[in-house]
């Protein structure tokens, strides 16, 4: 019997695992990749008797290969806030499902766990841009304003580790940076004595400079769309910047297109953060479109499509203002 932890590789799979294993601590294979990468479940051949967790990736998306897994005899612990479809009704399956717009993985699994690891989920939803429910769970903890700072700083620099083209795009490979955090009950001693994530976050402040210099490309009531370059700290930024281009201006929606080099471009949506809605609406109705409520995207947009995706983006948040 085998054990396999099967994770997002951004801040809010790695913190949604850190929680599991400080509470259950258990020896198993790590699955994961970069952050666009969530049909995860495939690389697991499952046996009878083997225990499979699976964390902040879509269910739907994985839904053959858990229909396979619990087929095969083996245990699956699934906790996700993507769009899940229908759930398999199973005995060995236990899902912890749930899409609302304010809530991430590892919100959910501190839910699970009754708070036994709450620090690592409120560095998890600052990672995921859930700043509100995260400084509420931290205010609960009797966390002050700069212990909030300091880890809303190291959500974000481990969500921006998620992000690229390929990996070798990314400082670390998602696995090595859990393997690095994995040590740590405290994420602040972490964030203290860990010489990686200082060159992380040195990477990250460069690369959100040059982003602080892109322009927007097309804009209107509804948002802002911005194409950026084929250049690996774009492919970097994107989901960070997205992320703060939606605090920034709450009330409009933005897209980022990062060019792939090839005539399409990899699609970034955030909804408006005063009304986390409508993304996944938009980006599913393109060619593999997807995500949640408050943040998706679409992996390969031909950029003939452009006009398209900003009249369908354009009217899907007009229309919801």
């Amino acid at each position: 019997m085998a054990s396999y932890d099967v994770f997002n590789g951004d801040a809010d799979g790695i913190c949604a695992l850190m929680q599991l294993r400080l509470a259950e601590p258990r020896d198993a294979e790590l699955v994961t990749g970069l952050k666009r990468e969530i049909d995860l479940l495939r690389r697991v051949d499952a046996a009878p008797g083997d225990a499979i967790t699976v964390l902040d990736v879509s269910l739907d998306s994985n839904r053959d290969a858990l229909v396979a897994a619990l087929e095969a005899g083996a245990r699956v612990f699934y906790a996700d806030h993507h769009y899940a479809g229908d759930i398999p009704a199973h005995d060995a399956l236990e899902a912890h499902i749930d899409t609302a717009g304010d809530t991430c993985t590892s919100l959910i699994v501190d839910r699970v766990l009754d708070g036994a690891a709450a620090p690592w989920a409120v560095v998890g939803a600052f990672g995921d841009n859930f700043d509100a429910p995260a400084r509420a769970l931290g205010d609960s903890l009797g966390f002050d304003g700069d212990t909030l700072d300091r880890l809303q700083q190291l959500g974000v620099c481990l969500n921006y580790n998620g992000y690229g083209f390929d990996l070798d795009d990314l400082l670390f490979h998602p696995a090595d940076l859990y393997r690095r955090v994995a040590p740590y009950a405290d994420p602040l001693e972490f964030a203290a004595r860990d010489d990686g994530y200082a060159a992380l976050r040195a990477q990250y402040e460069d690369d959100f400079a040059r982003a602080e210099g892109v322009g927007v490309d097309a804009e209107s009531a509804a948002g802002a769309v911005y194409l950026l370059p084929n250049e690996p700290w774009a492919r970097r930024i994107v989901g960070v910047m997205g992320n703060d281009l939606a605090k920034r201006d709450p009330d409009r929606a933005h897209a980022l297109l990062v060019d792939m080099g090839d005539g399409f471009h990899r699609v970034s949506v955030r909804a408006p953060y005063s009304r986390k809605h409508g993304a996944d609406e938009l980006c599913r109705q393109f060619p593999s479109g997807g995500g949640r409520k408050a943040a998706a995207g679409i992996n390969r947009l031909a950029a003939d499509a452009l006009p398209e995706f900003v009249d369908r983006f354009n009217k899907q948040f007009g229309d919801a203002a």
